[in-house]
């Protein structure tokens, strides 16, 4: 960079940047997804499991976790020069609920992380984004030990508008969880637009 330009000649790009929420179920793989793909060190807000906390940590099919969000995720990713993701994750668990009206303020869109063997822990996520009209993509997440089922399964068993996009991924590969987040941003930006058609018409 030379005094604010590009060594081409070029005007600095002064990037967008988006705000995405992670949500889902406890142990889902949220912390996963965001430390996965982001460029930074994430901030994470994790805590040991402990045994006063067994009577409300429902830790059946995630016997091996030993660890909980208690706060959020946040972890940041530049997906074009000039657009840039910040993504915060949310804690799963019932008693950190109250967390989730601030996290989500000012939110583009979210990604709601299911697990098909426990998948009715993703409907409070699912309730909570259609209730606020918040745009949302359902991210199967495809742990070694799940059983595969179409999309179209997936979608039919969590009762979803016929817009709402379902896609399989792997939460450990930044790959896989980029095209995630670019679902969400196309799909809030076919949402937004729809939203402004039907208040113009």
């Amino acid at each position: 960079m030379i005094f604010g330009r590009s060594e081409r000649g070029k005007p600095p790009v002064e990037p967008v940047t988006l705000k995405i929420l992670v949500a889902g179920g406890f142990g889902v793989g949220k912390t996963t997804l965001v430390g996965a793909v982001s460029e930074i060190k994430p901030l994470r807000t994790e805590e040991l499991l402990t045994e006063a906390g067994r009577p409300v940590d429902d830790t059946s099919g995630v016997e091996g976790k030993h660890t909980t969000t208690v706060a959020m995720d946040f972890g940041r990713i530049t997906l074009r020069e000039d657009l840039v993701l910040y993504l915060f994750g949310t804690p799963g668990q019932d008693r950190f609920w109250f967390l989730w009206d601030e996290l989500a303020t000012g939110a583009l869109g979210a990604v709601v992380l299911a697990d098909t063997r426990r998948l009715e822990d993703c409907f409070a996520a699912v309730d909570y984004f259609e209730r606020r009209s918040i745009p949302f993509v359902v991210g199967v997440n495809c742990f070694d030990a799940a059983a595969r089922y179409p999309t179209d399964d997936v979608r039919q068993a969590l009762d979803l508008d016929p817009g709402v996009p379902v896609v399989l991924c792997d939460a450990r590969d930044r790959e896989s969880v980029k095209e995630v987040l670019i679902s969400v941003v196309q799909h809030a930006m076919a949402y937004a637009a729809d939203r402004r058609e039907t208040v113009t018409t």
